[in-house]
């Protein structure tokens, strides 16, 4: 286990945050209707592992859906889906899901960082959907 702190953004920087994560612990692409729609790539840490460097929440959009236990940030002037946050008792109480794609790294260590698939479209949470081909 080798935790690092990474820099994240959106694309135009008005949201900036750095991470304290192991890649290699692995990371998620999920198949439920927003994640599937984002194409969104995650990791899951606890607050104290989450730094917001710029940007106001307060600012940023915000959308929740369905039990609206998560909140899913964005830049209000790119778009990006930088970050979400909420908690949820399987989870472990509170929690940050990053956005893997706004971390500021090398293609290179995006590619060694492994990838879990969940069928988030039919709630079944820690089973791997049976098409992952286009997550």
């Amino acid at each position: 286990m080798t935790v690092q702190t990474y820099q994240a953004s959106c694309h135009c920087g008005a949201i900036r945050y750095e991470v304290d994560l192991d890649l290699d612990a692995g990371t998620s692409r999920c198949n439920c209707s927003i994640c599937g729609k984002l194409r969104k790539w995650g990791a899951i840490v606890k607050p104290d592992a989450f730094r917001l460097l710029e940007g106001d929440v307060a600012q940023m959009g915000d959308y929740q859906f369905g039990t609206f236990s998560g909140h899913h940030r964005f830049c209000k002037q790119c778009g990006i889906h930088a970050f979400g946050e909420g908690e949820l008792e399987v989870l472990g109480g509170k929690y940050y899901a990053i956005n893997v794609a706004c971390l500021d790294v090398g293609h290179a260590v995006l590619a060694a960082a492994p990838v879990r698939f969940m069928d988030g479209l039919h709630n079944n949470w820690f089973e791997v959907p049976a098409m992952t081909s286009h997550m």
